[in-house]
């Protein structure tokens, strides 16, 4: 310590680096947010405490303060990206602490709402739709708008409320409906699962070989508001049909837990589709076994419209 304190000495005594350390002072002084700093600091910081925490004050200076400078948080000019500097006095020193700057925290926060809705084999731009996105000019989806609300409105952890069946011809946005609704849920801090599930049901299928079927089907079970996208579009097995979409809703009926649907028939021509198996069978009772416990969980609601995907809407799913 003593050797860098006799180099420190000598170089105060060259001429040039005198002139350089005193305009670096007095630039790092009279900053204003040093001087803000010195200001509610009163009596706290001495003239020692200042020449040894020099470099730290030029560090600091030379940073974005509140995202200022900084465009975005990819752009972000700090020495810790996302986190903006504050001056604290350690002992006999100034010192520097980086704390989250508000870019940082609304990117953490927006990552942590994604994090709450899990989604199979849904197109990421639905996952971006929102209540206030949903476009209200044209009359007919004004009744699934309004449903969606009212849910969204009664619905809190632990509630009976009823989900949504969303019913109509393809591309009208019911899916889209769907997506506003998790993240909806998402910002209240309510975990749900959108998925596709003629997708989900062929995934289910390919998983007989590698005994992973009952996992699959107890994450999405049990996840609070689960919501089935496109039912109906499958050619349904008895085995899927039965085992599989049956104890999915069994268990969501006995735990009361919000479930949603969509699909392009409503809900006696869904029964129909679900009465004649993959291989011809007519099974009545099965499909009204199945019919009864999506009526307990969702009550109907048709979704009228133009085709919007025709007219190049992202919310024509």
């Amino acid at each position: 310590m003593e050797h860098v304190q006799n180099s420190f000495a000598n170089l105060m005594k060259n001429e040039d680096f005198k002139k350089r350390y005193a305009s670096l002072k007095e630039q790092v002084l009279s900053h204003p947010r040093i001087q803000q700093f010195l200001l509610e600091q009163e009596g706290e910081v001495t003239t020692s405490m200042l020449e040894g925490s020099l470099v730290k004050l030029y560090e600091y200076i030379g940073q974005s303060m509140n995202c200022d400078d900084c465009q975005t948080l990819e752009q972000c000019k700090n020495m810790l990206q996302g986190y903006h500097p504050h001056l604290v006095i350690q002992g006999k020193r100034i010192d520097i602490q980086y704390d989250r700057c508000p870019r940082k925290v609304a990117y953490d926060e927006r990552k942590k709402q994604e994090s709450l809705i899990q989604s199979l084999y849904v197109p990421r731009d639905i996952l971006e739709a929102s209540m206030g996105g949903l476009d209200l000019s044209q009359l007919e989806r004004v009744q699934a708008i309004r449903a969606a609300s009212e849910f969204l409105k009664e619905y809190e952890l632990g509630k009976k409320v009823k989900g949504l069946y969303l019913y109509g011809p393809f591309g009208v946005g019911k899916t889209y409906i769907l997506g506003a609704i998790a993240n909806e849920l998402a910002e209240r801090k309510i975990s749900s699962m959108l998925v596709y599930l003629p997708e989900f049901l062929r995934e289910i299928k390919s998983s007989i070989q590698d005994n992973t079927i009952s996992d699959k089907i107890d994450a999405v079970k049990r996840v609070p508001v689960l919501m089935l996208d496109d039912i109906g579009a499958e050619a349904m097995s008895s085995f899927v049909r039965d085992d599989v979409l049956g104890a999915i809703l069994q268990f969501r009926m006995l735990e009361n837990l919000p479930t949603f649907f969509t699909s392009n028939f409503n809900m006696q021509e869904l029964e129909h589709h679900l009465t004649y198996s993959q291989r011809g069978e007519e099974e009545r009772m099965k499909a009204a076994r199945i019919m009864e416990r999506i009526k307990y969980l969702a009550k109907p609601v048709q979704v009228k419209g133009e085709n919007r995907r025709h007219q190049g809407s992202n919310q024509g799913e």
